[in-house]
């Protein structure tokens, strides 16, 4: 692991030190309004499951189809071949729900908790620009099913990138013990483009093929020369990586949503501790949690610099519905 700071250890101790007393003398001023209202961390993952529930798609079709299209709410085109649906090997019969999401704008990456970083050679994570995120899975009475050919998906690229990307690769998510997703590329054994482009500007599509459920990304890491860094943030007193969650925009850098996704319970801070920050980068860094069923959040503008410490307190926040936070993050430039 990285080091957060390239001081000593006794300079990082007394920076650690005046930035909590800093933090809580902020919470303490702010206390008479919420402090009472702190969300547990069920609280918090509830509204987050909402959003996601809230974007899910159903659709059922008869394991008899054979091949099945299907039109998403936003345009996306997919081919389902219903004799590669089996149930712990076997054949189905009879009706088959599928359940399906589709994420495409950094607020909806945010409610719902799906942010675009990628796990790299080294083991560390970096950002994504991401053509689209998906969720598949097909059941049959509750039972998930097994796919033993690939789905087509045709993903409109006026929905992220008018034109596409020939660098996008296909990632699968994973979703850890915390509820945070990770995206690791697939690996293409056989040769063949699991994805490529057809079609020029607006109307260009990106042809994919999915070879199993779960969730999948159409990803590209994003690439800048300027000189990397940690940056570390601060919540008001009551909140922590369970109750609440540090995100980071790009700003112009399209569909993408970087995670600061380690805690430190003694300082307090949050972290992106892979050093894969460019400094000088326009960004906004976004704090997130719940408050009585609503969402809690604050959005700072901020350029990057070296070892950055950014602080947030309660009186900085707003109320807002899931709407109102998904509005405010995609009108971020």
């Amino acid at each position: 692991m990285k080091k957060i700071f390239k001081l000593n250890r006794t300079a990082q101790l007394i920076a650690f030190s005046a930035l909590l007393s800093l933090t809580v003398s902020c919470s303490d001023d702010d206390s008479t309004d919420t402090n009472q209202n702190i969300p547990t961390a069920q609280e918090f993952s509830s509204v987050r499951e909402d959003a996601l529930l809230s974007i899910t798609q159903d659709f059922q079709f008869d394991a008899s189809d054979g091949y099945v299209n299907l039109t998403s709410e936003k345009g996306v085109f997919l081919t389902i071949n219903t004799n590669c649906l089996t149930l712990n090997g076997n054949p189905v019969s009879g009706t088959i729900d599928l359940e399906y999401v589709e994420i495409f704008s950094g607020g909806n990456m945010i409610v719902t908790n799906k942010p675009t970083m990628g796990l790299m050679n080294d083991g560390n994570k970096s950002l994504l620009l991401s053509g689209g995120e998906f969720y598949i899975n097909a059941t049959q009475n509750g039972q998930t099913l097994e796919l033993s050919c690939p789905i087509t998906i045709n993903i409109p690229t006026s929905l992220t990138n008018p034109g596409g990307d020939p660098n996008m690769t296909l990632w699968d998510g994973t979703i850890d013990e915390n509820g945070n997703l990770t995206w690791d590329e697939q690996e293409d054994t056989t040769g063949n483009q699991n994805i490529f482009i057809e079609g020029q500007g607006d109307t260009a599509t990106y042809y994919a093929y999915f070879d199993s459920f779960g969730w999948t990304n159409v990803d590209q890491f994003y690439s800048d020369p300027n000189p990397k860094t940690t940056i570390l943030a601060s919540v008001p007193n009551g909140y922590d990586n369970q109750n609440s969650a540090i995100y980071l925009h790009y700003d112009g850098k399209g569909n993408a949503l970087a995670l600061l996704d380690t805690y430190d319970p003694v300082t307090g801070l949050f972290s992106e501790h892979y050093g894969q920050i460019p400094i000088g980068l326009d960004c906004h860094i976004i704090f997130t949690t719940e408050s009585n069923g609503q969402w809690r959040y604050a959005i700072k503008e901020v350029t990057i610099e070296a070892n950055a410490v950014y602080n947030f307190t309660l009186s900085e926040t707003v109320l807002g519905t899931e709407q109102e936070l998904i509005d405010a993050i995609d009108a971020l430039p």
